[in-house]
């Protein structure tokens, strides 16, 4: 973000995230993090994100040398941070800088909300945050974690973790996984998914979603989902059993359960319950405020059953979601 457009952002009481760049840092997160929240969209219409970075010193080598960076902010910048963004970097074995590892802690002290991508779960780690809680890292260093931090929770399988005031990615990718959650968390369905289509990536993919993937591509193209996943995005409000989505597919059920999980990483009914309440999130934020009629919508029966899983999956009721992301706030 343009030096001018940041003062205006911060003037206007926006969010403020900072990124903490040091030395031998991976340069695809810190792309992930300037796409997610550093970029300017006029198609929303207003800033979602005043965006920092900072370093503790003025020049920076990232990850193998393969540029410097320059002309960075110092890191009092991070002492203003709403969210902080820590660095991650692959020499995991690399003490971290005592001056970051102290800027971690001021703003954990002060509430700041705490992100690290891949293996930003070190450095969290490293500043004590995360003593007793929980996190994920990169699955090639679950074992290393766990014997340097045995008090975190470490959950090496999934995609990202949402402790709340801190949160956590696996792999690179992910990165853009937990960025465009936290856009949802913040801002709501519909400007995440915004947010995504410019980024031409999926939407959704929930953390508890495994990180390693067997065949992330099927071998044969008649074994795509893609077409009995857009026949039954048309199909929401109606009821889908596994058996449905099976015989669209021209597979056995077991067959399809083992076609999501090899390629999505997920079962056939969780995908169709995270849709389906993704579309319920979008109903909400267009104004509908009968949960009847968005419960039956989106195929989840009644508004006991949406506010269920309203609650487990987003921590909040459907009558709070309207209130934060409803048409008549925005």
């Amino acid at each position: 973000m343009a030096k001018e457009s940041s003062h205006r952002a911060r003037a206007a009481g926006v969010h403020r995230v900072v990124v903490i760049v040091d030395e031998n840092s991976n340069p695809f997160e810190l792309g992930c993090a300037t796409e997610i929240f550093g970029l300017r969209r006029p198609e929303i219409g207003r800033e979602l994100y005043d965006f920092r970075l900072c370093s503790p010193e003025p020049s920076i080598p990232m990850r193998d040398g393969f540029f410097t960076l320059t002309a960075v902010a110092d890191l009092v910048a991070a002492d203003t941070a709403d969210t902080l963004i820590v660095p991650n970097r692959p020499d995991v074995e690399v003490p971290r800088r005592p001056a970051v590892l102290d800027v971690i802690r001021r703003a954990h002290a002060r509430g700041a909300r705490l992100i690290g991508f891949c293996s930003g779960a070190f450095t969290l780690a490293e500043a004590g945050v995360l003593d007793g809680r929980r996190a994920t890292a990169h699955w090639q260093w679950a074992d290393a974690f766990r014997a340097r931090f045995p008090a975190v929770h470490l959950e090496s399988d999934v995609l990202f973790v949402d402790d709340g005031d801190i949160l956590t990615a696996a792999g690179s990718a992910a990165a853009l996984d937990l960025g465009l959650h936290v856009v949802r968390r913040d801002h709501g369905a519909e400007v995440a998914n915004s947010v995504s289509r410019r980024l031409v990536f999926a939407a959704h993919r929930d953390g508890g979603q495994r990180q390693f993937v067997e065949r992330p591509m099927p071998d044969l193209p008649d074994e795509s989902l893609a077409p009995v996943m857009a026949w039954a995005l048309e199909r929401l409000d109606s009821p889908l059993t596994i058996a449905d989505l099976a015989a669209r597919a021209a597979v056995s059920p077991s067959t399809l359960h083992r076609r999501f999980r090899t390629q999505l990483g997920t079962t056939p009914l969780m995908w169709i319950t995270a849709e389906r309440l993704a579309l319920a999130c979008r109903l909400i934020e267009r104004g509908e405020s009968r949960f009847e009629v968005v419960a039956r919508r989106c195929g989840l029966g009644t508004a006991t059953n949406l506010r269920a899983l309203m609650r487990r999956e987003t921590g909040i009721t459907p009558s709070a979601y309207k209130r934060r992301f409803g048409s008549e706030t925005t």
